[in-house]
């Protein structure tokens, strides 16, 4: 099960920079897989950085602050990762990964679709990226992966949890949860 967990976070940094043709996602090794990942946990660190400085400037420190506070976070994690995936099966890593990024590629639209459908009052583009990611991640394991409802739901508030805004996993449980019981994901 460790695996699979090291395969979402993995699928869920890869996201944004996957290439959309299954054929190159098929062609993926583990390793440009973890490079994405580190890669992307640094830019939105640096990001991050450069805000709070703007914000510093501003006068808005406690925003700064939270600004900070995050690109630590995923400093930590960028360096953490590589190693945390030394110590688990890097072959079911891959594979799960994958299939996670194949599966939201082909089905993108219905997914959107069960999302955005959830969605009282907001709009799917307006979310940040990261929250539609994981909403995307754990809508294609319920919908398309056969994964239960509450693991998936489970696994995607984890990683709210480590990745999203200090209230983002309320969110996204909520949102999940509207998914779950629609008669398409039974």
């Amino acid at each position: 099960m460790q695996a699979r967990r090291a395969a979402r976070e993995v699928a869920l940094l890869s996201l944004p920079q996957m290439p959309t043709q299954v054929k190159n996602l098929e062609q993926k090794t583990l390793d440009d897989l973890l490079t994405g990942v580190v890669r992307a946990l640094t830019e939105e660190a640096r990001d991050l950085l450069e805000k709070a400085q703007e914000e510093l400037h501003k006068g808005q420190k406690a925003s700064a602050i939270d600004n900070v506070a995050t690109a630590i976070n995923h400093t930590y994690l960028a360096l953490e990762f590589p190693l945390t995936l030394q110590l688990i099966e890097r072959r079911q890593i891959r594979d799960y990964a994958i299939q996670l990024l194949i599966t939201i590629n082909q089905h993108r639209e219905p997914i959107n679709q069960a999302i955005a459908t959830a969605l009282v009052k907001w709009e799917l583009h307006r979310l940040p990226q990261i929250d539609r990611d994981i909403l995307r991640l754990a809508t294609a394991e319920m919908l398309y992966l056969e994964v239960p409802k509450e693991v998936a739901i489970n696994e995607a508030v984890e990683l709210a949890k480590r990745y999203s805004t200090e209230d983002g996993y309320r969110f996204i449980n909520g949102i999940l949860r509207k998914i779950a019981m629609t008669p398409s994901a039974s």
